[in-house]
């Protein structure tokens, strides 16, 4: 462990500055200011305070909080004593992408902190992206090129985390791997979902770059079902990974919703980021000037805020249908449960307005078929737990562009079904056994295609372990290591 009597001699919770609100609104630049420790003698002497603070709590919930497993305590002992190198090796070992975890992640390892009960919970997302920063700039972070080749080849579907890290561990356990990825980047919603202000591309490219040095193939702009038949792929490859995410958006069915300027939040995100990126997009779904409203209160919704903003919206409104939440841990919550509280992201605090119970009951448009206005109904809860308008309490809202960021329904499956007949989840995912293999002989499935709309640890953590069985699948063994929460492992179908 750390410093023994660390968490009574730092009680603070401290994290590093992020930038002005007006001068991060003029760009796209991350809004954290993360900092190596060696370039900062004043942020590496905080990490040392933050990183004593981990108990010796004898059992670390944090590792069930964690779906990758995270060696948390160890890792938070080694930045202590200042071993870099050892703690970006005890990072790696659970963990492909640290550096993405550490600006995207909720981080429901502090929600589970022992300290946590009675105290501020260690900051260890931070110390987490902080170390990898650090092993990056100290050259740490090498290609890691297979000792011997084993002869199989390997498709992954998609470039998302969970494709990159079964990538990632399938090239090391020596197969030939390509990653296929329909859009022109690789990244998935990584590259084109999350907005440079929380994850600057360049920690994506080189990633990219490590894969590509240590022999994994990516071929952007390539899509399965159309480019390529499911099929074809099946009789080119020894086995089939598929990481496609699930992309299909949630669907508002209410009078109006045919209007113009009404858009699925993440075609909007997708346009936005790839502008930044420098992709001429034409006609692009811009906020400059407009009155808009984002429907739905969660990460995407926010996502939409701060980009709205920067592209100089003249007004944001974000609407959520349930209750406002908690800012303290309800009791019906105990710890170590992920508790639903009242959170103010760093796009809240750069402007706009948000409401509760606002139920969406329809649109108005003008003359000439462009959105005007939402009409918007107080929710009421039934005793069943449904949310239903209340009658009598609809009010208009003005709107010159609506996003709407009500989550995802599923993956698209309709070529995978058509071109193989795969069997799916009476939820429209790719159905799989414990293992990750699907209905398909060879194929299988990780992610949010498999398991539903989820987190980035999830998604990284289902990759690791769909590429262990797909390795043992290969050679009949693997010595890949699985993620070892206790909640890591395939639904079955």
């Amino acid at each position: 462990m750390a410093d023994p009597r660390g968490f009574l001699k730092v009680r603070d919770r401290e994290l590093p500055p992020v930038r002005p609100v007006p001068v991060r609104l003029m760009d796209w630049r991350e809004v954290v200011e993360h900092r190596a420790a060696s370039s900062d003698p004043g942020h590496g002497a905080m990490l040392h305070r933050q990183a004593g603070r981990c108990m010796d709590c004898g059992i670390p919930f944090c590792h069930t909080g964690c779906p990758l497993g995270n060696l948390i305590p160890e890792w938070n002992d080694l930045v202590w004593k200042g071993q870099w190198a050892e703690a970006a090796d005890r990072l790696h070992a659970t963990n492909n992408f640290p550096e993405f975890t550490g600006r995207i992640c909720p981080a429901p390892c502090e929600t589970s902190c022992v300290l946590g009960i009675s105290e501020p919970p260690v900051t260890i997302k931070n110390v987490e992206v902080s170390i990898i920063d650090e092993a990056f700039a100290r050259g740490l972070v090498t290609p890691q090129v297979p000792y011997f080749l084993t002869g199989s080849t390997v498709a992954v579907v998609g470039s998302g985390p969970a494709g990159l890290a079964a990538a990632q561990q399938l090239t090391r356990a020596g197969h030939t791997v390509a990653v296929f990825e329909r859009d022109d980047r690789i990244g998935g919603l990584l590259r084109y979902g999350v907005p440079d202000f929380k994850l600057e591309k360049s920690h994506i490219d080189r990633r990219i770059d490590q894969m590509e040095a240590e022999g994994t193939r990516f071929r952007p702009g390539v899509e399965i079902g159309t480019d390529i038949t499911w099929k074809e792929l099946r009789a080119r490859y020894d086995a089939v990974l598929v990481a496609t995410g699930a992309p299909v958006p949630r669907v508002l069915d209410v009078p109006g919703a045919d209007l113009h300027g009404i858009h699925p939040a993440m075609d909007y995100l997708r346009q936005a980021n790839a502008v930044v990126a420098g992709t001429d997009v034409p006609d692009q779904i811009s906020a400059a000037g407009k009155h808009v409203v984002v429907i739905g209160g969660g990460d995407t919704g926010s996502d939409c805020l701060g980009t709205a903003l920067r592209q100089g919206a003249a007004s944001v409104t974000t609407l959520a249908i349930g209750i406002q939440p908690p800012v303290d841990r309800p009791p019906n919550q105990p710890w170590p449960t992920d508790p639903v509280l009242y959170e103010v992201s760093t796009s809240h605090e750069e402007g706009g307005e948000r409401a509760y119970l606002a139920s969406t009951v329809g649109f108005e448009g003008d003359e000439h078929g462009n959105v005007r206005h939402l009409r918007v109904a107080r929710t009421r809860y039934l005793p069943d737990g449904r949310r239903v308008p209340e009658p009598g309490s609809e009010n208009l809202i003005r709107a010159d562009l609506v996003l709407v960021a009500m989550g995802f329904t599923g993956p698209d499956t309709f070529t995978l079904v058509e071109q193989t007949g795969a069997a799916l989840t009476g939820r429209g995912s790719i159905a799989r056994a414990e293992d990750y293999s699907t209905s398909l002989p060879g194929v299988f499935v990780a992610g949010d295609a498999g398991r539903g709309q989820s987190l980035i640890v999830w998604a990284i953590a289902e990759g690791r372990a769909a590429a262990a069985h797909v390795d043992s699948y290969l050679r009949g063994s693997t010595e890949l290591p699985v993620p070892v929460s206790p909640s890591t492992r395939a639904m079955r179908p």
